[in-house]
């Protein structure tokens, strides 16, 4: 499971973790990020099952798992969230925060110690010591119940499936080309996303917002002009197409 530092500061940093060329072939590679304050700490789409392993492995190079006292679910998704029932036994004093809409399918996961903090659907926020992260409604793309996350003083913006790519875990981290990169993409966001809109909504929504990076759950993140352009691009697409 390879780490990679996207934002550090007195406050707090970011860390991605991904890239896992140890998993079973047939799953797919997930971003996984994790918020580190003082003395506090939390991890962003946990991912499934099969990486809770290299996860924990990976994070307790960086933190002390007391530490880690909260997680953040995008939505229901099984590679964001099925590892739970591993967290809960790992984790028994912290907090879930997860759209309210799915608790009763997320618990399936298992779910005895960990606290549920349902997020209402107009969003909210998640306190780290000083720092506020923003969650960013961002329904039916492409979960029903769906939010990302927004740093305001990192810049960062923690998309979720928007902007995500199915690549090999070999990938680079970062967008190089985005013309090269469309043919990653393309397919996976008129497939999955099924509004268009719900996709010009959010398109309005983060256009609000200062982004730096933008850092999707599968896939290379967009960095600097890269999230213009990727903006520009997901606004002319048409969505919810199967053939």
């Amino acid at each position: 499971m390879k780490a990679t530092p996207l934002y550090q500061a007195a406050s707090h940093s970011w860390l991605m973790f991904g890239r896992d060329e140890g998993k079973p072939e047939k799953i797919i590679d997930t971003n996984q990020y994790l918020v580190k304050g003082k003395g506090q700490a939390v991890l962003l789409d946990p991912g499934g099952t099969e990486l809770f392993s290299p996860m924990l492995a990976a994070i307790l190079q960086h933190i002390d798992l007391q530490e880690l006292t909260t997680l953040f679910a995008s939505h229901q998704d099984p590679d964001i969230i099925s590892s739970l029932g591993l967290w809960d036994k790992a984790l028994p004093g912290a907090t879930l925060h997860a759209p309210w809409l799915w608790e009763g399918f997320i618990r399936h996961f298992g779910m005895s110690n960990i606290k549920y903090q349902g997020i209402k659907d107009e969003g909210g926020e998640i306190r780290l010591n000083d720092t506020s992260l923003k969650l960013v409604p961002a329904h039916y793309l492409h979960s029903s119940g769906n939010f990302h996350v927004y740093d305001p003083q990192a810049k960062i913006l923690m998309s979720g499936d928007v902007g995500a790519a199915l690549e090999k875990a070999g990938a680079p981290i970062f967008v190089e080309d985005f013309g090269s990169h469309i043919k990653h993409m393309e397919y996976f966001h008129r497939r999955w996303m099924p509004s268009n809109r719900a996709k010009a909504n959010w398109i309005a929504r983060v256009k609000e917002l200062n982004i730096e990076i933008m850092a999707p759950q599968h896939g290379r993140l967009f960095k600097g002009e890269a999230v213009a352009e990727f903006l520009e691009w997901f606004a002319k697409l048409d969505v919810g197409i199967a053939t």
